[in-house]
């Protein structure tokens, strides 16, 4: 989940060449990225959307509608990979998702949450450790709109980094920048956004335009000199130094992680 390329669920142009742009996933919004008067087409085209995704290897998902239950089971009969549910402020919502997902014959289907709200990340912990969900993130727009603020890299940093701590604690995969997604044009700052975001810890993130997955995908995979200094510190043995550097057990576990990854 190094980078999910939102794409809406209506426009088919788009979801043409999806498969084609290098993702580790693609999803498919039936949330903000449709017009109401639209959203009944988006989700009856949810079939032919997700078999022209299988062209490609990544991962399929969807982005629901909060409280829509037609939305969850068009998702589950379109046989995808991966659920994304916006405004997951509570224990209670996700619990709701989860029944919804059971009743439609969907009991092995991971789900990415999106907190949105104060309130959600004051009660990130419980909400990190119901264990539907695979993954979580901070939904930067509507947070800052419910906090009455803006979402610049100031606003959304605390916050963020409280939701990847909960997600951490609770063992699950921490999606996200410490910034805004909607700015895709300035390329130079996503991807400095990502190697910051990957040095907290977090495991990758969404976007909303094609050029940004080649800059997630490289953020936050492990670089070349990452991989040789790895495979250099498993080599060794006891409390020792290399390069300078003390090298002791935490280290070697921070090195065996990255050949993991790499493998």
């Amino acid at each position: 989940m190094r980078s999910l390329l939102y794409v809406p669920a209506d426009q088919e142009r788009f979801i043409a060449k999806a498969h084609l742009r290098g993702a580790d996933g693609v999803i498919l919004d039936l949330e903000d990225a449709v017009a109401e008067e639209r959203k009944d087409f988006a989700r009856g085209n949810l079939g032919e959307a997700v078999k022209s995704l299988r062209q490609g290897s990544g991962l399929v998902a969807v982005r629901v509608n909060a409280g829509s239950e037609a939305d969850v089971a068009a998702a589950l009969a379109a046989g995808v990979d991966l659920l994304v549910f916006p405004k997951a402020n509570s224990v209670a919502v996700v619990d709701e998702l989860d029944a919804m997902i059971r009743r439609h014959d969907g009991a092995d289907t991971p789900v990415l949450a999106t907190i949105e709200s104060p309130a959600g990340v004051l009660d990130a912990a419980a909400i990190c450790r119901h264990p539907r969900l695979a993954a979580i993130n901070l939904g930067s727009e509507d947070f800052a709109l419910e906090l009455g603020g803006v979402p610049d890299p100031d606003v959304l940093r605390l916050p963020k980094l409280l939701v990847h701590y909960a997600a951490k604690a609770a063992g699950k995969r921490s999606l996200g920048l410490l910034r805004s997604i909607a700015d895709y044009a300035d390329v130079e700052a996503i991807g400095e956004a990502a190697r910051e975001a990957r040095r907290h810890g977090f495991d990758g993130a969404t976007c909303v335009h094609p050029s940004a997955v080649a800059l997630l995908n490289e953020a936050f995979a492990p670089s070349a000199a990452e991989v040789e200094w790895a495979r250099a510190v498993v080599a060794t043995e006891g409390t020792v130094s290399l390069d300078g550097k003390m090298i002791d057990k935490p280290l070697r576990d921070r090195a065996a992680a990255i050949l993991r990854q790499v493998e």
